[in-house]
């Protein structure tokens, strides 16, 4: 799924085109583990909380942008609602994402906890180790439907 910048810019579907236009995209895109990538996550390079996600559907692209809550400091256990991987300290975050259209106008967000780093694919395929996964007896390839199957509700809920 290798995709461009402006492809990438084009495919956000809850802020505006002004914003999807100031959005910071990393420009390594090229060097990116595509075959790996069951979506495209990034974290804002200025910092700060703001992240982005992007994936395929029926339609083409989907990218929706994120906020991601303060951590706590706490060094506490937690999973993550996609690729269910367990980290410890702030490796899974709350990210929420306002929601399109005129819900989104009025305020309303919705989320879900996600690896702070957005690299559920890369932990699903052993290729990142966050220390800890629990064994399951399914395969890869069920594990990835699951992902995609739980990203693809949220994206639904975005979606409104």
């Amino acid at each position: 799924m290798p995709v461009t910048e402006p492809a990438i810019r084009a495919s956000f579907v809850n802020c505006t085109k002004g914003e999807a236009k100031r959005l910071g995209v990393p420009k390594d895109l090229d060097a990116r583990p595509w075959a790996d990538l069951d979506f495209f996550g990034w974290r804002d390079p200025s910092g700060g909380e703001r992240a982005y996600l992007v994936t395929e559907s029926g339609s083409g692209l989907v990218g929706v942008a994120l906020r991601v809550a303060s951590q706590t400091g706490q060094l506490r256990r937690s999973m993550c609602s996609l690729c269910l991987t367990t980290h410890t300290g702030d490796g899974v975050s709350l990210m929420t994402a306002r929601k399109a259209g005129p819900s989104g106008r009025q305020g309303n967000s919705v989320g879900l906890y996600i690896c702070t780093d957005l690299a559920c694919s890369l932990y699903l395929r052993g290729k990142k180790d966050a220390g800890r996964r629990l064994h399951e007896s399914i395969t890869l390839e069920e594990k990835i439907e699951r992902t995609m199957a739980s990203l693809d509700a949220f994206l639904g809920q975005v979606a409104g």
